[in-house]
């Protein structure tokens, strides 16, 4: 058992070098392309990674072998070892490559002020003339923030109970029901809302419903990663008690785990309502509704001082919310 997890440490931090070079090379090799246009071939990127991660290796100091496969030299502060200048040099590196990616330029940002006169003038000025059309909105994009919240709960809910690594037997069917739930919940929570509500503009139309859908189908994900946490995190005690008593899975759930974890749920649920408010505008200038989508028609017609109500109206609404929900919770997580 000892030689094969000395042989998972060896691999474990032969990979991570390796792809920490491949990463640094490549990071290099996009600078030099960037500044002198001269490009550096992959296979010389592979080479060069994996010659470096060979050499670095047998030395004994390397990020790999202070993570997993330590070594007298690992054990140096960072300034007195590669493995510290390594960390040091991939953040410099990534700072830098970040920004030439973003192409940042702080003299076009305080020279072309005059630029965004059009949109300042209208925020310190409002129409008020389109007030009533703009709440209209505005309660449209509350409650269909309101109803995707309220339809992911009970999909969440459930599926929590089957994403939680502690209520789920360590069995081949356990195992995969829990990891297939959990790689469904990270892939569509990752893919964000607005591409959601793009989807759902085309499946059912471009309006509220589409945008209802796209924040239910987010809330779902991380509704239930944020519950099976919580279930992970609960006392095992009680839990242990009910099943001596012979009792069934699903009495185990109703008894032990669920009176556990109704004040953070309902926490949580609460504040994925808030975020989902929050959201709906930007989900709306896709097409999915709400005061988002009025926000894109008046700035696409160059509307500064509607434009101004509604940036107005969307910052008090989502401050009260966040306001109230913050208070919520904190009386919930009391109980």
């Amino acid at each position: 058992m000892k030689t094969i997890n000395k042989i998972k440490s060896i691999v474990k931090a032969f990979i991570l070098d390796f792809l920490f070079l491949v990463y640094i090379f490549g990071c290099i090799s996009f600078l030099v392309y960037r500044w002198i246009e001269f490009r550096i071939e992959n296979k010389f990127i592979l080479i060069g990674a994996l010659v470096f991660t060979f050499l670095f290796f047998f030395i004994g100091d390397s990020l790999g072998r202070k993570l997993f496969f330590p070594s007298r030299k690992t054990i140096h502060k960072w300034f007195k070892s590669f493995w510290g200048w390594f960390m040091v040099t991939g953040l410099l590196i990534t700072f830098i490559v970040g920004w030439n990616l973003v192409e940042v330029d702080f003299v076009k940002f305080f020279t072309k002020f005059k630029n965004a006169g059009g949109i300042m003038s209208g925020i310190f000025d409002p129409n008020f003339d389109i007030l009533t059309m703009s709440l209209i909105a505005l309660a449209e994009t509350i409650y269909l923030a309101l109803l995707a919240t309220i339809f992911a709960i009970p999909f969440a809910f459930i599926l929590s109970f089957f994403a939680a690594r502690n209520l789920m037997p360590k069995t081949i069917i356990g195992n995969t029901v829990y990891i297939i739930i959990r790689t469904i919940a990270t892939i569509f929570r990752s893919i964000e809302a607005i591409i959601w509500a793009i989807i759902f503009c085309v499946w059912v139309g471009i309006g509220p419903f589409a945008g209802m859908l796209a924040l239910m189908i987010h809330s779902i994900a991380a509704l239930t990663k944020l519950y099976s946490e919580q279930i992970e995190n609960i006392d095992p005690g009680p839990v242990e008690a009910i099943k001596a008593t012979g009792a069934s899975t699903f009495q185990t759930w109703i008894y032990s785990v669920i009176p556990q974890i109704i004040s953070p749920y309902l926490a949580f649920t609460i504040y994925r309502w808030d975020i989902n408010v929050r959201m709906a505008t930007i989900v709306g200038f896709v097409g999915g509704g709400g005061i988002g989508l009025l926000l894109y028609q008046e700035q696409g017609l160059l509307r500064w001082h509607n434009v101004g109500l509604l940036i107005w109206l969307i910052a008090l609404v989502i401050w009260i919310m966040d306001m109230v929900s913050a208070k919520i919770r904190a009386k919930l997580t009391e109980i």
